[in-house]
């Protein structure tokens, strides 16, 4: 669709450009549309090198980088803000006091587009169930629009393909689910897999702040709309929420998933994405067996325990996503089930402030062996771990790994926390893990 006359001329403040292309996909596809745009970012130009490379072809951009200035925040007729922008951020309170409306990519998207959005969230399985509904939908031959949280992919600029045909399905955060309760929207399909503490650093020990971002996926649709529940977290959902919810529900079980439909990636608990994505695509009006045929044939998602060597027989995962200890826990069942092998698990990274207890309690009753990363919340683990050496190096931490799963085992890249410190972000650390795999 066209939609520059919603952009052109219009002065227009992009909060946060980032590296993961999102930022710089949608400020591309602004000055296209002939905004007048200030970047700014608190990282620096020589930090944000690669990301102002690719907007060189838009000399007209005024970045602001380095710091956040309260003036850019004044006189503008939008904020576009990224995903993780503090609430609190005394800039985007200043812009809220001088009447400018706060925007971010995906609900901008849908708030222009009109278009009925797929929206997936959830703690856990989010990628995955957004992915096999992906692999669901193409496989039906409709016409879809992947966005999101998805790597590389400016939701905004989908705006240039968007038509009357089109199927969005976007994966959401908690965070992009802000801009849906800025604009006071929801996704008319909106799917919730699980919930799990996670990003408490973010949300200051407050659990109900996370669970009323999360929610928004839902809490301003209407009759019509449809909800689609994980069980998991479907309880949750319906105490904290039943008065608000207006939508149709169903509790989507691994029972959804017939028994004999036979998934290549491992784990019960992708058979329950897999319930998910079923059920969403039934409410699409998908046979059932377009879904068994794409499901079972689906590959998994990079990133989130794929399979991406085989040296001798020594299997190596990157599990890089897993970023916290629910996540590791489900990979280290997963495989422990499925194949009954030694793992040799990378751990380690930044602290989000999670219960470690269970994870800690697992790798024990498996014996497994660790290699740490070095890394604020390695630091508080690593006494617990005492024959764990931290290393500050992936490469080493690859090579200690791969030598104590001995000639069958599996090394497992699964980290139970972010990436902050020795990567630019988790798939930072799932590229450089996977290269290092590569030339062993």
């Amino acid at each position: 669709m066209d939609a520059r006359s919603h952009f052109a001329g219009k002065k227009i403040t992009v909060m946060g450009l980032g590296l993961l292309g999102r930022g710089v996909g949608d400020a591309a596809y602004l000055a296209s549309q002939g905004a007048e745009l200030i970047v700014t970012d608190l990282k620096s130009a020589e930090d944000l090198a690669p990301s102002l490379l690719k907007l060189s072809a838009y000399p007209e951009i005024t970045y602001v980088l380095g710091e956040h200035r309260l003036e850019d925040f004044r006189d503008r007729d939008y904020i576009l803000k990224s995903a993780g922008v503090a609430e609190n951020s005394p800039f985007i309170a200043e812009a809220r006091n001088a009447g400018i409306p706060i925007k971010m990519s995906a609900s901008w998207f849908a708030e222009i587009s009109g278009l009925p959005v797929v929206g997936i969230t959830g703690t856990r399985g989010k990628s995955t169930v957004t992915h096999m509904l992906e692999s669901i939908l193409r496989k039906d031959q409709r016409k879809i629009l992947v966005g999101g949280n998805v790597r590389g992919v400016s939701t905004l600029a989908l705006l240039k393909d968007a038509s009357e045909d089109q199927i969005p399905v976007f994966e959401l955060d908690s965070w992009q689910l802000q801009g849906f309760g800025e604009t006071g929207i929801s996704p008319h399909l909106s799917v919730f897999t699980t919930f799990y503490p996670d990003h408490l650093a973010y949300y200051e020990n407050d659990i109900d702040r996370y669970l009323e971002d999360k929610a928004k996926i839902f809490l301003n649709q209407g009759e019509e709309d449809i909800l689609l529940l994980g069980e998991q977290m479907a309880l949750t959902a319906i105490e904290t929420y039943r008065d608000r919810i207006k939508s149709k529900i169903t509790v989507v079980t691994e029972e959804h998933l017939p028994k004999d439909w036979e998934l290549v990636i491992p784990g019960t608990h992708n058979r329950y994405n897999a319930a998910l994505a079923l059920v969403a695509a039934r409410a699409l009006g998908v046979s059932d067996d377009v879904s068994k045929e794409a499901l079972e044939s689906f590959l998994g998602v990079p990133g989130r325990l794929e399979l991406i060597a085989l040296i001798g027989e020594v299997s190596f995962y990157n599990d890089t996503n897993s970023t916290t200890p629910e996540a590791t826990i489900t990979a280290l069942h997963a495989l422990s089930e499925e194949t009954g092998k030694h793992i040799s698990l990378i751990m380690g990274g930044h602290d989000k402030q999670l219960n470690m207890e269970n994870l800690l309690g697992l790798i024990e009753e498996l014996d497994a062996s660790v290699s740490l990363l070095e890394g604020t919340g390695t630091d508080t683990i690593k006494e617990k771990l005492p024959g764990a050496p931290v290393f500050t190096s992936l490469k080493e931490a690859v090579a200690h790994a791969y030598a104590a799963a001995g000639e069958t085992g599996i090394v497992l890249l699964s980290p139970a926390f972010s990436s902050f410190g020795m990567f630019a972000n988790e798939y930072d650390r799932g590229d450089q893990f996977v290269a290092l795999v590569k030339n062993l």
